[in-house]
């Protein structure tokens, strides 16, 4: 490895006819880094992650990933990588062992057997190895397609939205997974929509129409967002909510259980906000902003007509 990183990409673009869907986006991960990519939905993270296992060609720019280039050697580095897609992709009509055993065969893995059950514990899968794919529940597809990404031993592994549609519990256990990975040197590079996961990253990346808009730890873009909150307990919260979206300056009003938080940047705004909406009785104070109120404000700042 000798300090160089495992993705070093630089002015990707890609076009579809007339679309560019990635435009000049330029990516260092390094080796053990566990980075989230994040953006609302045709920001360009899937084509970034299908240009860095060399699955799509880009128009223009290049680089390299765990040290192969991508424009040349995609072929040499998919062997070197697992790729987990958005929807579920192995054979419904074989048993979890079946399917694994396929996977093995593809990469010509020696001691097949071992590989497969090696796996299979490692993945709490042991239990099931007879039962069909399409009997597991949403949880349980996502860690077999999981354990299949990494049978063959990948230094790099692309996600793709892993957890979408999956319950709590299974996401959770499927992030410790990971995260148990990456401590064994595992480089993962994972778009998600869920900003609980994207928390548990070392460090995020958000697009926006296929640019890279701000870059960093979780701490480091809820800081540098310059995003000002309030938030209020009270009655009738719902109501207050809706009052407050219609008030200039107020980017976000949303109600979590017996709070109402508001966001934005203008502070005086905000605060004229605060002066309690018609017929509803609020206690305000400040509060930090979490990643969730951020990646809200970047979501809507990059909706907005020439923003």
């Amino acid at each position: 490895m000798s300090g160089e990183p495992a993705i070093d990409v630089h002015d990707l673009r890609k076009c579809y006819g007339k679309r560019t869907v990635v435009d000049g986006l330029s990516l260092t991960v390094a080796y053990g880094e566990v980075c989230a990519f994040l953006g609302a939905n045709g920001s360009g993270k899937t084509t970034t992650i299908r240009m860095l296992c060399g699955l799509v060609k880009p128009d223009a720019g290049g680089g390299t990933c765990l040290g192969l280039d991508i424009l040349h050697e995609g072929a040499a580095l998919r062997r070197q990588i697992g790729y987990m897609t958005q929807r579920f992709s192995f054979y419904e009509d074989l048993t979890v062992s079946e399917n694994l055993d396929f996977v093995a065969a593809v990469y010509e893995m020696p001691n097949r057997r071992a590989a497969v059950l090696e796996t299979m514990t490692r993945m709490g899968l042991a239990d099931r190895a007879s039962q069909l794919a399409g009997q597991l529940s949403g949880g349980w597809k996502q860690r077999l397609a999981l354990a299949a990404c990494v049978l063959h031993k990948p230094k790099l592994l692309l996600l793709d939205e892993p957890t979408a549609g999956v319950d709590a519990k299974a996401r959770r256990e499927f992030w410790d997974i990971i995260h148990d990975m990456a401590s064994d040197g595992l480089t993962v590079l994972v778009s998600t929509h869920y900003m609980d996961e994207a928390a548990r990253c070392a460090r995020i990346v958000y697009l926006s129409d296929g640019k890279l808009v701000v870059q960093g730890t979780p701490d480091e873009v809820t800081r540098g967002s310059a995003l000002l909150v309030y938030e209020a307990a009270g009655e009738n919260l719902d109501v207050a909510a809706r009052q407050l979206r219609r008030l200039p300056g107020v980017e976000a009003a949303a109600v979590f259980g017996s709070n109402l938080r508001i966001a934005g940047l203008d502070q005086a705004a905000l605060e004229a906000a605060t002066a309690s909406p018609a017929g509803v009785a609020l206690t305000w104070h400040k509060a930090s902003p979490q990643l969730e109120d951020v990646f809200i404000h970047l979501l809507g700042l990059h909706e907005r007509p020439n923003a």
